[in-house]
C-alpha cells in the first residue's frame, strides 16, 4: 500500500526492540505516522516516532487510539523477564491485563483495521514429547502452568477472541522464535553472554533464532500487506545447542537438570541473568517450528538463517575470562551435588 497514510500505534517502545521496530516502521513508505506508547519513556533516539506516555493496563489507551485516529496496532509489549518488569505479579499484569485493555480499546475503535501481535514460539513449550516441528495448529504437549508461557497462552486466547468479535479487523499473530542479535537483551542472550555456560548433561537442544533485523522486517511486511492469521517466524534451519556453544568458544559446565535450576536461581539473585523454568526446558529439550506458512501464506522470507543470526550475535561478544569467569565458576561450585530439595519446577 503506497501513499504513506497509515497511522500505526506501537506498544512497548521503552524497550530497545520495541523502540527500534517503531523507528523502522516510521520510515516505511506505507506509513504516515507512528505513535509509540509505553508507561516510561524510551531511552535512545526514536526518530520520527511520536511518543505518548500511557500504561496499556489503563483504559486511557482507548483515548489515545481515538484521538490519533489509529488504523494499525502493533503490540510488542509482552515481557519475558520478571526482573525487568518489577516482579512476577507486575509482569503478569503488564502482559495479560495490558493486552486485555489494549484489545478492548481496539474493539471500541472504528478506525482500527489491522492488529499485529508479536507472540512467541514459547507458547508451544518444550518437552520430551514434542514433535520434530510444531505447525501453527498444534498445541503444546504440556499446557503451561505458570510464568511467561502461561501469559502467552492467555494473551493468544484474548487475541483470538478479539478476532472473532471484530471480524472486520485483520489480525496477524507472529509466533517468533527467540530473537537474537547484537542489540538484543533477553533471557537467552544473557545466557549466551555468560563467561561460563551451564548446560543440561545428556541433552543437546535444537534451537531456532530470528535475527533482530528480520523481526523489524516481518513487522514492516505485516503492516504494509496486512495478511491475517497465525504464523511461526524463524530463520531457516536449526542449530544444536552444542554447535552454538562451540561457536562462542566459551567454557561449558554440563550439569544434572536439577543443578541447572539451582544455578538459575543463583544467577537470578546475583542479577547476572534471568533463568526461567521455560528457558531451562528449552535448553534441555529444544524446540523446532515449521515456517512453511510464513513463506507461502504470509509471503515473508527472513534474510538471516538461524545459523547466520547466531553468528551475527556471537561476533559482537567480548572475549571471556578473568574475574567474571572466576565469580561464575564459584557460583556454580555452590550448587549441591545431591538431588534437588523439595518440589521445584518440573
Amino acid at each position: 500500500m503506497a501513499g504513506g497514510d497509515k497511522v500505526v500505534l506501537v506498544t512497548g517502545v521503552s524497550r530497545d526492540l520495541g523502540r527500534r521496530c517503531a523507528r523502522a516502521l516510521a520510515e516505511h513508505p506505507s506509513v504516515g505516522r507512528v505513535i509509540g506508547v509505553d508507561a516510561v519513556p524510551p531511552r535512545g533516539d526514536i526518530g520520527r516516532v511520536s511518543f505518548v506516555r500511557a500504561d496499556i493496563r489503563n483504559p486511557i489507551i482507548a483515548k489515545v487510539i481515538a484521538k490519533e485516529d489509529v488504523d494499525t496496532v502493533v503490540h510488542m509489549s509482552v515481557i519475558a523477564t520478571p526482573g525487568s518488569a518489577g516482579g512476577r505479579n507486575t509482569m503478569k499484569e503488564l502482559n495479560v491485563i495490558g493486552t486485555m485493555q489494549l484489545l478492548a480499546a481496539c474493539q471500541k475503535a472504528p478506525s482500527v483495521r489491522d492488529v499485529v501481535v508479536k507472540s512467541t514460539t514459547t507458547v508451544y513449550g518444550a518437552s520430551n514429547r514434542d514433535p520434530a516441528m510444531f505447525t501453527e495448529d498444534m498445541e503444546p504437549r504440556r499446557a503451561p502452568r505458570a510464568g511467561y508461557a502461561k501469559d502467552v497462552a492467555e494473551i493468544e486466547g484474548y487475541v483470538r477472541g478479539f478476532a472473532r468479535r471484530r471480524s472486520d479487523v485483520r489480525v496477524t499473530m507472529l509466533r517468533c522464535a527467540n530473537v537474537i542479535g547484537p542489540h538484543v537483551d533477553s533471557p537467552l542472550t544473557s545466557y549466551f553472554r555468560l563467561p561460563v555456560i551451564p548446560t543440561v548433561a545428556g541433552f543437546d537442544a535444537r534451537m531456532q533464532f530470528l535475527h533482530e533485523d528480520d523481526l523489524q522486517g516481518v513487522l514492516e511486511h505485516c503492516v504494509s500487506t496486512a495478511i491475517p492469521g497465525t504464523f511461526n517466524v524463524a530463520g531457516d534451519g536449526v542449530l544444536m545447542l552444542s554447535q552454538a556453544l562451540r561457536r562462542l568458544q566459551r567454557p561449558t559446565v554440563p550439569m544434572p537438570a536439577f543443578a541447572v535450576g539451582g544455578v538459575g536461581s543463583l544467577l537470578r539473585s546475583a542479577r547476572v541473568a534471568e533463568f526461567s523454568p521455560e528457558q531451562k526446558a528449552l535448553l534441555t529439550y529444544g524446540r523446532g517450528v515449521d515456517t512453511s506458512a510464513m513463506r507461502e501464506v504470509l509471503g515473508f522470507e527472513p534474510r538471516f538463517t538461524t545459523a547466520e543470526a547466531f553468528a551475527d550475535f556471537a561476533a559482537d561478544l567480548p572475549p571471556t575470562g578473568g574475574r567474571s569467569e572466576r565469580a561464575l565458576t564459584a557460583l556454580i561450585d555452590r550448587i549441591p551435588a545431591g538431588g534437588p530439595r523439595g518440589g521445584g519446577h518440573g
